[in-house]
């Protein structure tokens, strides 16, 4: 169980991080349920190549989600409060991400041993209270524990006019920079507003035992 502290907007709290799960799946789906873009995606746009994507259903894709339930590693991280979900990080080795894989934007900087973090849905009541760094930490974390050399996200730079929150799903350039990743490529890719994304990496070597998410059977 991981315990990440929220800082003083979020007062004494303390969010527990778990692995996506069947103990986890319901708040989850609760979650992704509730309205905003995971209620069409299902964490399932980096996993589906851009030919397919068009041709997909909310339905189509929450099953998709769900079929990962239980996998080893798992698909994404989860953060709870009281038991109600309020987050949630997908990860896993990049190549398991054909549109990654297929990307003409982003591009595969060399490496062995990559794990991507791509996606982070922070519920609207709990934004800007440290959710998101925990669920990157933990997935560091998380991806250290099953064999990663480097860990690597595409955050959008913030640097410039203020852009939707619907618009940073893949986080932000400070956010990482906090957590220790650098910038290892420029991209082509864009957010809203035509903020550009980048690709940061960091070393997953020497991650602490104590930053690793629980893991639920």
């Amino acid at each position: 169980m991981t315990r990440a502290s929220e800082g003083p907007e979020a007062g004494p709290e303390s969010v527990e991080i778990a692995a996506l799960s069947s103990h986890t799946w319901p708040a989850l789906a609760e979650l992704f349920s509730s309205g905003g873009d995971p209620r069409w995606c299902w964490c399932q746009y980096w996993r589906k190549p851009g030919s397919n994507w068009t041709n997909t259903t909310p339905e189509e894709n929450r099953r998709d989600l769900e079929a990962l339930v239980g996998h080893d590693p798992a698909p994404g991280l989860v953060a709870l409060r009281d038991g109600r979900a309020i987050g949630w990080v997908g990860l896993g080795q990049r190549q398991a991400f054909p549109r990654l894989q297929r990307s003409r934007t982003i591009p595969t900087v060399p490496g062995d041993g990559v794990w991507s973090v791509n996606c982070f849905v922070v519920a609207r009541r709990e934004r800007r209270s440290g959710v998101a760094t925990a669920l990157l930490d933990a997935a560091v974390a998380y991806a250290a524990e099953h064999g990663a050399a480097l860990v690597e996200g595409y955050p959008v730079a913030t640097d410039g006019p203020r852009i939707a929150s619907s618009s940073v799903y893949t986080g932000t350039t400070a956010m990482f920079e906090r957590a220790g990743f650098e910038v290892a490529a420029a991209t082509t890719s864009s957010a809203g507003g035509g903020a550009r994304r980048l690709v940061m990496r960091r070393s997953a070597r020497g991650i602490g035992i104590s930053r690793r998410p629980r893991r639920e059977r």
